[in-house]
């Protein structure tokens, strides 16, 4: 049964269109149901993981995608969690580090679902390219209906 869910967001904001995952949770409504925590992230591999400590249900990351498309495009997608070991790195913001570094603290990971857009640039510089910007209510519309669609399936 899906009762907690933590909504991450994660991404550097100062390269350009890496700042998504920030710039979406700026985007979603501040009130929240019990069980459901929303959270800013940015590159702090380790806080996630420790927070991913606490037993969640479920677990939404949003963060930019590869440049494999459209700049812009919201894709959402669940997260295929390997069994095998990713090289432990504390200072890597990237899920299959997180991922790992959680399993070595003798945690679980939880059915994750992943809310992004294709980027444009990841260049140094901040602020988001106008495509990737332009995706933010978007992408803030797709976290509530999967964070929705979470609590009444009862399932991820």
């Amino acid at each position: 049964m899906v009762t907690t869910v933590l909504v991450a967001g994660i991404g550097n904001i100062f390269l350009g269109d890496d700042g998504f995952g920030p710039a979406v949770l700026r985007r979603l409504s501040g009130d929240r149901e019990t069980g459901v925590r929303v959270a800013d992230y940015g590159i702090r591999g380790m806080h996630l993981a420790y927070d991913l400590l606490d037993g969640w249900d479920a677990l939404i990351l949003v963060d930019a995608l590869p440049d494999r498309g459209e700049p812009g495009r919201i894709e959402v997608l669940r997260a295929e969690q390997s069994t095998a070991t990713a090289r432990l790195d504390a200072h890597a913001m990237n899920p299959e580090a997180v991922f790992a570094a959680v399993r070595a603290l003798g945690g679980r990971v939880p059915p994750t679902v992943v809310v992004g857009a294709q980027v444009a640039s990841v260049e140094e510089g901040i602020g988001l390219s106008e495509p990737v910007a332009a995706a933010v209510p978007a992408a803030a519309a797709a976290v509530e209906a999967v964070l929705a669609n979470l609590r009444t399936r009862q399932e991820v």
